[in-house]
């Protein structure tokens, strides 16, 4: 097999931006593939509490320029780069003024969610997507981590699965317990996640607007998914348990065990790895 290709999806990563611990699983698993000698990718979203200056994010200007469509509307797409210090890894950032400029992770100063992370995420799934299909790099592994990117495995199997950058890429979906209690409207998140080949039954699970319908149309459509920690609290926990009665449940607790997973992912007719 060609050298593996490995795309890294998150909603932050070390040292850029660390809420939880995903930031810092994001930064392992990726230079420990690197190491085996993957070719990597990461995507994650600018928040604006990334400070530009600190971190030496500039913008790509090949990469940007792209419209994405949220609802009605479309939403222009900036992408910026900087790198990992002391590793040779790349991160790309997906930026909009609209979703990303304002000084709020997914929740503000105050602690309160953002009541517009619905319409962010759908912005950030659609762009990662779009910003591989510009780079013209095909990607063997997608690995999705948390809510914030829940839609991709969607995308993947239906308006993206007859696209030649992705029509043979595998999808990860790594579970974390990051639970939040904000109900979003469950028209407008449906209306704007629909895409071209894809049906409302499809997106059914997010009749329950929130984390739970989310991390189920993850579950749902990834080829597999993993835990992304050792435990999780009552509301994540249910849920596993839920998907543990249809698919295989693996525990996974060191970044190296990636290289194995990964190429079982390709070739495994097993759709889930926990």
């Amino acid at each position: 097999m060609s050298k593996l290709r490995v795309l890294y999806v998150a909603s932050e990563i070390a040292p850029f931006l660390q809420i939880t611990e995903i930031a810092e699983i994001v930064r392992q698993i990726p230079q420990a593939m690197q190491e085996y000698g993957m070719e990597i990718r990461i995507i994650v979203p600018r928040y604006g509490t990334i400070l530009e200056r600190k971190h030496r994010l500039h913008e790509v200007v090949r990469l940007s320029g792209i419209n994405i469509t949220v609802g009605d509307d479309e939403k222009p797409l900036l992408i910026k780069v900087a790198s990992v210090p002391q590793a040779k890894l790349q991160v790309y950032f997906i930026d909009n003024d609209d979703y990303f400029h304002r000084k709020a992770d997914w929740s503000d100063a105050n602690g309160k969610f953002c009541t517009d992370n619905d319409e962010r995420a759908i912005f950030f799934c659609k762009g990662v997507l779009e910003t591989v299909k510009k780079l013209g790099w095909s990607p063997h592994i997608i690995h999705c981590h948390d809510w914030m990117s829940a839609i991709i495995p969607l995308y993947l199997k239906t308006s993206y699965r007859k696209d030649p950058v992705f029509n043979h890429s595998k999808c990860l979906y790594s579970v974390y317990d990051n639970h939040f209690e904000h109900n979003f409207d469950v028209q407008n998140l449906t209306s704007k996640v629909l895409m071209q080949d894809i049906d409302a039954e499809e997106i059914a699970h997010l009749q329950e607007a929130n984390y739970q319908g989310l991390t189920r149309l993850a579950m749902e459509y990834a080829d597999m998914i993993v835990a992304g920690q050792a435990s999780y609290n009552a509301p994540t926990s249910m849920l596993l348990d839920e998907y543990a009665s249809k698919k295989e449940i693996i525990q996974v607790s060191k970044p190296d065990e990636f290289h194995d997973i990964y190429h079982q992912v390709l070739t495994a007719e097993l759709v889930s790895v926990l």
